[in-house]
C-alpha cells in the first residue's frame, strides 16, 4: 500500500538521507536498474518541485536515464538494511542485476515507468525537464582534483545534472 505525502514535507530527510545514500531507480524496455546517489537536492525551480541528481558521466544508469528520461528516488525512512547502498553503490547494472541479487521488492509507480522500491519506502516520481553535463572550466581546480580523478583515458568522469520534477511522492507501507 502507498500512502501519497508531499515530497517537500520530506526536503529535511532526504536531505539528512543523501550523504549516506539514496538509491535513484530507471526503467528502460523491462530492464530495471538501481545505483547510489550521495549527491543532489530537492526544491523548486520554474515554479515546480524538483530533484535534482547528479550522475557521472560513464555510469550505466546515465545511460538508461538518457533513454528512459524519468526516474524514481528510493529514500530508506525507518528500518533500513545499509547493504543494500553498499551493494547499489559498488556494482554496475551492466554486470550484475541488483534488484534479483538483493531480493529487492519493486513497486508500481503511478507516473511513471521507474518503480519505487518497497525496501527504501520513500518514493519521489520524477520526469527529467532538463540535463546539463557540467561546465569544466567552472569548476575550481581543488574540487576537480578532488573529486574527479582522472580515468583510464585520461579523462576526469564528470556529471550530468538531471532536473527531475517530482510528479508524484509517497510511502510505500505494509
Amino acid at each position: 500500500m502507498k500512502k501519497e505525502v508531499n515530497a517537500l514535507d520530506y526536503a529535511g530527510e532526504i536531505c539528512k538521507a543523501l550523504p549516506k545514500g539514496i538509491l535513484l531507480t530507471t526503467k528502460r524496455g523491462g530492464e530495471v536498474n538501481t545505483m547510489t546517489i550521495g549527491w543532489g537536492h530537492i526544491g523548486i525551480e520554474w515554479g515546480k518541485p524538483i530533484f535534482v541528481a547528479y550522475i557521472r558521466d560513464s555510469r550505466y544508469t546515465r545511460e538508461m536515464l538518457d533513454a528512459a528520461n524519468e526516474f524514481t528516488v528510493n529514500i530508506p525512512y525507518g528500518n533500513v538494511d545499509k547493504q543494500i547502498l553498499g551493494y547499489c553503490g559498488t556494482k554496475s547494472g551492466r554486470d550484475v542485476n541488483k534488484i534479483q541479487e538483493l531480493g529487492l521488492t519493486l513497486v508500481d509507480s503511478d507516473h511513471v515507468a521507474a518503480p519505487g522500491i518497497k525496501e527504501l519506502p520513500l518514493t519521489l516520481e520524477c520526469k527529467v525537464i532538463c540535463k546539463l553535463k557540467q561546465e569544466v572550466t567552472a569548476i575550481p581546480g581543488e574540487i576537480q582534483d578532488r573529486f574527479y580523478p582522472l580515468d583510464a583515458k585520461g579523462d576526469p568522469d564528470f556529471h550530468y545534472a538531471y532536473y527531475g520534477e517530482i510528479v508524484g511522492a509517497y510511502l510505500i507501507q505494509e
